[in-house]
């Protein structure tokens, strides 16, 4: 009886994969196309792109997007967005982007889920520290895309990982990028050893610029822009940080002043200028593109000089990141003590090895050991740990609600 269910069930998912063959964009990535990069220890009727959304939110690291800052950080309020918000909004309008242009949503929504898994403790700020400490310690640069592929790739499941699509992880590795240019051409000729040398090269050069390998992670990286650049505006709005009469004339005109319209002006330029990927042959380099018209994409880009000007790089509106400096510097030095006086972590009560394979330990250095487990923190797990070792640590600010 079970071998029966079986069939009818992978019976379904062909006819799920014939359907995309039909309904989806010739320039679409089907999801009969899913290259992992093991063989599967059992079949499932699940289609491949659809699994890795589940694995991605099954994982331990998607749980801990809960506690993750996005822009501000210890600000005691329930309305600031956190990482968690952000890569759902960043998933759902992807998604709908993705519908109307005949790409596959699954994989779309895959590399959503996954796109920010690696961010460390408080947000850009974080990451930027923690870069400092790596290369201090011998290590490439800190940085969240490539730490999300080695989370799900190479640490989760006690090292095994998930062993996701190669789509769904080059996707992920190469969401982070400015939107500043009009168009954004996949580079579709990729394969696991592409993937490896991209995260290397990256790791060593950060201004190294990567490409998806298809139009739904180019669709991600867009929708990442039109996800934060208005909620990031109604959360300092939300905080008495900016006023919205103090959004730029001309997106104000152009765009919009509240984060529902300018998401709204954004998403419809994306797939009014994108239309053509719907009837687009496949290999026609011609319309294998997605983007903005000229006219959003120059709006676009003077709303985000205003964010970063006035939110993002505004010292004003900051925490002290003095403290938590120092506490990152204290936590990477104590974790790399422990490793010193007990390699293999044989003394539970001090080790933080207990999630991490043998093989995991064997092939990392001590200094990517730590780096892995101070990147994996939520940011209130960071300062528990930190007011442990003694570290000043920064209180959570009161703001308006």
């Amino acid at each position: 009886m079970r071998s029966q269910s079986a069939g009818q069930l992978f019976g379904i998912q062909r006819a799920l994969n014939r359907a995309e063959e039909v309904h989806l964009s010739p320039a679409a990535c089907l999801s009969r196309e899913g290259v992992r990069r093991r063989p599967e220890e059992r079949p499932d009727h699940r289609q491949c792109f659809s699994q890795d959304c589940d694995r991605i939110l099954h994982s331990r690291a998607y749980a801990r997007y809960i506690d993750k800052t996005q822009v501000f950080s210890l600000v005691e309020n329930d309305h600031i967005t956190h990482r968690v918000l952000h890569v759902q909004l960043v998933s759902r309008i992807a998604r709908t982007v993705g519908r109307f242009l005949g790409l596959n949503e699954d994989l779309i929504e895959a590399i959503a889920l996954g796109h920010d898994i690696g961010h460390p403790p408080f947000g850009h700020e974080g990451e930027r520290i923690l870069s400092r400490l790596c290369r201090r310690h011998g290590l490439d640069s800190f940085q969240h895309n490539i730490q999300s592929v080695q989370f799900l790739d190479r640490f989760e499941r006690k090292g095994r990982g998930w062993n996701l699509c190669l789509q769904v992880l080059d996707g992920i590795l190469c969401h982070d990028g400015e939107a500043n240019a009009v168009r954004l051409r996949p580079r579709r000729d990729k394969e696991f050893s592409a993937l490896d040398r991209e995260m290397t090269a990256k790791g060593r050069e950060p201004a190294t610029r990567l490409v998806p390998m298809t139009l739904e992670g180019c669709v991600v990286r867009l929708c990442d822009t039109i996800a934060y650049i208005g909620r990031d505006i109604e959360d300092a709005i939300e905080l008495g940080l900016v006023r919205r009469q103090e959004i730029p004339s001309r997106c104000a005109s152009g765009l919009g002043t509240s984060n529902g319209t300018i998401v709204y002006t954004l998403v419809t330029d994306l797939i009014t200028t994108s239309s053509h990927v719907r009837a687009a042959r496949r290999g026609d380099p011609e319309n294998d593109w997605i983007g903005f018209s000229g006219e959003i994409a120059d709006l676009l880009l003077e709303l985000k000089r205003f964010n970063y000007r006035r939110i993002y790089c505004n010292p004003a509106f900051k925490p002290d990141f003095r403290r938590i400096h120092t506490c990152y510097e204290q936590l990477f030095s104590h974790y790399l003590e422990q490793l010193e006086q007990d390699p293999a972590g044989s003394d539970p009560g001090r080790s933080f090895l207990h999630s991490m394979s043998q093989h995991y330990v064997e092939t990392h250095s001590a200094a990517a050991i730590v780096r892995d487990y101070i990147a994996g923190m939520t940011d209130e797990f960071f300062l528990r740990q930190a007011r442990r070792l003694g570290c000043d640590i920064p209180q959570r600010t009161c703001l308006p609600s």
